[in-house]
């Protein structure tokens, strides 16, 4: 049996606002449903992810941030940064680290991203 994680919850204080930043920054919007005036799930995928993250109201018990961090792994940490920058989102310079080069970001709600790339992943 495969056990897979594919859902990652955040808490956000302005749905709106959220899904118009993951939209920005390119993720798909795949649900946006209000099966009562109490709740409000959206979920949203990162490109060529198999992993999604949710939120909306009624649906994460306490408030922002989220007091953990999420990661993004990309083939191109320069490409990844330029997108977000691009897109008005206030990126770290390129971290370059013995094991990983990383960028990092806060979205609205100040929920803390890590942006990873492996170059023993993609160097031939």
């Amino acid at each position: 049996m495969d056990w897979t994680l594919e859902v990652a919850f955040l808490p956000v204080s302005d749905v709106d606002r959220a899904k118009e930043f993951y939209t920005r920054i390119g993720f798909n919007p795949d649900h946006d449903q209000s099966p009562t005036d109490d709740i409000r799930f959206v979920q949203m995928t990162p490109p060529g992810s198999n992993c999604s993250i949710a939120f909306g109201k009624g649906i994460v018990d306490g408030g922002p941030p989220n007091p953990g961090t999420l990661m993004l792994c990309v083939s191109d940490i320069n490409v990844a940064r330029k997108q977000l920058i691009d897109v008005g989102v206030e990126a770290s310079e390129v971290d370059e680290q013995a094991w990983g080069h990383f960028v990092y970001f806060d979205d609205p709600d100040g929920n803390h991203w890590n942006v990873q790339y492996l170059p023993y992943r993609y160097q031939g």
